[in-house]
């Protein structure tokens, strides 16, 4: 279980927790029942909701996809091929910046701690692909071991 240094399950587990939490915030935030306002106000605000809410909490359950293969992988579910093959953060959808304007800062806020979070995740994700594509292919690596026993023996 080759990792790198700035990845290790206590680091996953953390986040895991922190992910949780926003998409439990998320789904807060996002019920659209508070909207009891009638026209084109309000039904612009449930539609920039809508949105929104959708785009951030893709955003998270992404992030908590990436985060639970993380786990099995930690726990030994996964090989680190499977996770290699399985477990790629999707690219985040950025909001609107007219939508974002709409919204509470309470909202907003949200909106942008599951950016951040996402940007997060996905600088350890290309560090630890970049570093899984700078390691010798484990068959190659076996290849080499294998000629190297048979040219002492």
């Amino acid at each position: 279980m080759n990792r790198p240094f700035d990845l290790n399950r206590t680091i996953i587990e953390d986040l895991y927790c922190e992910a949780l939490m926003l998409a439990d915030e998320a789904r807060s935030i996002f019920d659209l029942t508070p909207v009891r306002d009638t026209g084109d106000e309000a039904n612009q605000l449930r539609l920039i909701m809508s949105v929104e809410g959708l785009r951030t909490t893709t955003r998270v359950m992404h992030v908590l996809a990436w985060l639970l293969n993380q786990r099995a992988f930690f726990a030994g579910e996964l090989s680190e091929t499977q996770l290699r093959r399985h477990s790629k953060l999707p690219p985040d959808r950025q909001p609107e910046t007219g939508n974002l304007a709409l919204l509470s800062p309470e909202t907003r806020q949200l909106v942008l701690d599951s950016q951040q979070m996402h940007q997060r995740i996905a600088r350890l994700d290309s560090q630890w692909r970049d570093h899984q594509e700078m390691q010798p292919d484990a068959i190659l690596g076996l290849q080499d071991r294998l000629g190297q026993s048979i040219s002492q023996g």
